[in-house]
């Protein structure tokens, strides 16, 4: 089993930045896509940004050019760097990844519980 931890949220003010982590933890092999979502109430969760294991990325049109992803592969970590937030970026921040627990077993999704985002205006 592997669980995902998100942490780094919390309340700032428009124009300040955040950096979250998500920590992955449990029987990992191997770590493919690892992303960034978030949510707010009453809307459908959305892909804010993307990191394969090599290191390519992918970002909404959003958050491009105020967020940046990244990944450290050797402890199992990913952050999203988040400069000049805005109130619209007020959502819970989940992280997702397709993990391996072995070399023969197909990887799986798992989610993060999330981590609360608030920019105030």
């Amino acid at each position: 089993q592997v669980q995902l931890v998100e942490s780094g949220g919390g309340l700032v003010q428009r124009g300040e930045s955040l950096r979250l982590s998500c920590s992955a933890s449990g029987t990992i092999y191997s770590i493919y896509t690892m992303e960034w979502y978030r949510q707010v109430p009453g809307k459908q969760r959305e892909l804010v940004a993307q990191i394969t294991k090599g290191g390519s990325t992918r970002y909404s049109d959003s958050v491009k050019g105020r967020f940046t992803i990244s990944r450290n592969n050797a402890n199992h970590t990913m952050y999203l760097q988040m400069n000049s937030l805005r109130p619209e970026d007020t959502a819970v921040y989940y992280c997702n990844a397709e993990v391996s627990s072995g070399p023969t077993t197909a990887p799986s999704e798992y989610w993060g519980q999330g981590t609360q985002v608030t920019v105030s205006s």
